[in-house]
């Protein structure tokens, strides 16, 4: 099996894999010109976030050249400058593997992306196994739930008890606690390469005229489209779903509430759109809990100005309440979340060329005050404030 054969071998072959000069270079054929450039430019931010997009192909040009000398990996889905050239638009209902328009793998509900793949690979057993890659601390946020997330989603899709993961780190990861709990789960591998530093010095002396090998003909090479799923994916079904029994468990009880979904379809719900909401529930939230957009409270008398729809929702697993407005100004709806002492305050926006801003798009109200109310009384956070 997978996690009798190839984490052991990865673990005790590629702990300290140190990537070559030759892979290096080669792995900026993933990355635009622009991209390319920033990897040695002083400014520090568009430099490291190149670094993680260089570190990532340099990661899937390592796993093409020991796949092939390895039986332990069937197959390695294709990415980037490797994946199909032709690729779906994002459209409602879409369910499943998707490449973006970058060559990165996404897996879609109803057209929204649940989680992006840095690899994914499948043993000699048709296991399909999963990896992510880290070039900085930062990225540890949240990471344990994410990963638990995208084990799960997996696990349901291919119908495997167990879905094993690979972490590949350009850093010294050993004494971070997150890392610690997922190192005693033995279907993980850790794998700590040479920093981005180091091979950067590897390249320094290059010259513009490089010469790329593209992998032609590999043998382990497919497109993640075409590993076969064993269940059917309605993620829009599943959503409804959780929707309506968390409204069940609203009007059934007053105050606070914390379902827990133990369902296997349920646990793959990421966020609850309970509805769209009518004038006399705007006014309420804006009465009652109050809303902030970039330093500016919102009236209810000046929300019709600025916006053209409120939607609420939850994140899961742990209800955080959202607020979604349309903005009038632009094409893009603006993402409010709760604060301490209960209003609502402006977080990000969401932008026109993602999936979930389409199924935004598709909610009309159905929501008046009452109802609006005790959904937000049920996930407040305002009445925990002493």
């Amino acid at each position: 099996m997978f996690t009798a054969i190839m984490i052991p071998w990865l673990n005790s072959n590629f702990k300290h894999f140190k990537p070559t000069a030759a892979i290096a270079i080669n792995a900026t054929r993933h990355m635009n010109k622009i991209e390319r450039k920033k990897l040695f430019s002083p400014d520090i931010e568009p430099m490291r976030t190149a670094e993680g997009r260089w570190f990532e192909a340099i990661v899937y040009e390592m796993f093409l050249d020991i796949s092939k000398k390895s039986d332990t990996i069937k197959y390695l889905a294709m990415k980037g400058a490797d994946a199909p050239h032709r690729r779906e638009d994002v459209r409602l209902g879409q369910n499943g593997l998707f490449y973006s328009k970058y060559g990165d793998i996404t897996i879609r509900g109803n057209g929204q992306d649940l989680a992006e793949f840095d690899m994914l690979l499948m043993d000699s057993e048709n296991h399909v196994a999963f990896a992510e890659v880290v070039t900085s601390p930062a990225d540890l946020k949240e990471f344990e739930m994410e990963i638990a997330y995208k084990k799960r989603l997996l696990g349901y899709l291919y119908d495997q008890k167990v879905t094993p993961f690979l972490l590949v780190s350009s850093f010294d990861l050993s004494n971070y606690s997150v890392v610690k709990r997922l190192t005693k789960d033995r279907t993980n591998a850790i794998i700590h390469t040479s920093s981005c530093e180091q091979i950067k010095s590897l390249v320094k002396h290059y010259r513009p005229r490089i010469l790329y090998n593209i992998p032609e003909n590999h043998p382990k090479l497919i497109r993640a489209t075409d590993i076969p799923m064993k269940h059917l994916f309605n993620y829009k079904r599943y959503h409804d779903e959780v929707k309506n029994r968390l409204f069940t468990e609203i009007n059934r009880t007053e105050g606070r509430i914390n379902p827990a979904i133990m369902d296997q379809t349920g646990q793959l719900v990421k966020k609850v759109l309970y509805g769209g909401l009518f004038p006399p529930a705007i006014k309420s939230i804006c009465d009652t809990y109050g809303i902030t957009v970039k330093g500016k409270k919102i009236a209810p008398e000046d929300f019709p100005k600025y916006y053209s729809k409120a939607i609420i929702a939850t994140d899961l697993p742990n209800y955080e309440l959202i607020i979604y407005l349309r903005s009038k100004q632009k094409k893009e709806y603006h993402k409010l979340i709760q604060m301490k002492d209960g209003h609502f305050k402006f977080e990000r926006p969401t932008p026109p060329k993602v999936g979930f801003f389409l199924w935004l798009e598709s909610i009309q109200p159905t929501l008046g005050a009452k109802i609006t109310l005790q959904v937000l009384n049920a996930f407040s956070i305002r009445e925990m404030v002493r």
